[in-house]
């Protein structure tokens, strides 16, 4: 996770191909069989460094194949499980703002609503009403799209 983090902050400073290059070496060492809680993490931000809209829905639908499998009795024993299922609306919002990009507002439309669903266990804090916020504006952004 350490190593997840230094590639963000390359992300996050402006450096997207390095952060990929970083991203890629940490998902190949990790393998098909790597903890799932460090897959999804890693998929998440590595779609976030993507710039071809295509790419960067493949490695969000990793990332949430990766939540999908992470076993909720290990997370509880850890202490992760309320934070994966906080992860989820993020994981939604970004795929439906995937497929904004890739203008199939149908798509777009089914993961805002999970988004939207899965928001109610986010806390009243700055990351919960970022979400929430995020959330509000990509469904103003969908209403007008509509036929």
């Amino acid at each position: 996770m350490t190593r997840i983090g230094q590639a963000m902050m390359l992300l996050h400073g402006g450096d997207r191909e390095e952060a990929r290059n970083r991203f890629g070496e940490i998902w190949t060492q990790l393998g098909p069989d790597g903890d799932p809680l460090h897959r999804c993490t890693l998929a998440h931000y590595m779609a976030d460094a993507q710039d071809d809209p295509d790419t960067e829905l493949a490695w969000d639908l990793r990332a949430l194949t990766a939540a999908e499998g992470l076993d909720e009795d290990r997370l509880a024993r850890h202490g992760s499980a309320v934070a994966l299922r906080a992860l989820y609306p993020s994981l939604h919002l970004n795929l439906a703002a995937d497929y904004v990009k890739l203008a199939r507002p149908d798509a777009a439309r089914v993961h805002l609503d999970r988004a939207r669903a899965a928001s109610e266990v986010l806390d009243d804090d700055g990351y919960g009403n970022g979400v929430r916020a995020a959330i509000e504006r990509l469904e103003v952004r969908l209403r007008g799209q509509r036929p």
